[in-house]
């Protein structure tokens, strides 16, 4: 069995379509393996009842790591050409990070009150002496 373990980001929302009785989601995952190179974009599949579920939080550019087992497709192009791409049927999907918030705005924290160089008035007159 070939299992692999990829993290990247959605290229695009996940696709549910009904295969049968069966749900499935299709989607792509970048995996950016650095800047000299080139990312490496795979076609994923995931099936069953956790399609349906996960498939409303599969949205493009959301980081997800998955697990799953390399397939090789094959299928003739449009100009006669026979190619082939290496997929993932997905076992395990763990989305990363926290929850996306696109409209809401930048947080900025919360900055302590500026202190004084100075005595205070009131503690002046407190001083018994």
């Amino acid at each position: 069995m070939n299992n692999i373990t990829i993290t990247g980001n959605l290229t695009k929302d996940a696709e549910v379509r009904q295969v049968g009785s069966d749900q499935v989601s299709n989607f792509t995952v970048a995996d950016n393996q650095g800047k000299d190179k080139p990312a490496i974009f795979w076609n994923c599949s995931l099936f069953g009842k956790r399609a349906e579920s996960l498939s409303p939080y599969l949205k493009t550019g959301q980081s997800v790591t998955v697990i799953g087992q390399v397939t090789e497709r094959k299928w003739t192009d449009k100009e006669g050409q026979e190619r082939k791409s290496m997929d993932i049927r997905v076992n395990d999907v763990a989305l990363q990070g926290g929850k996306r918030e696109e409209s809401a705005a930048p947080r900025q924290a919360a900055r302590p009150a500026p202190k004084t160089s100075g005595i205070d008035s009131a503690f002046d007159e407190e001083i018994p002496f």
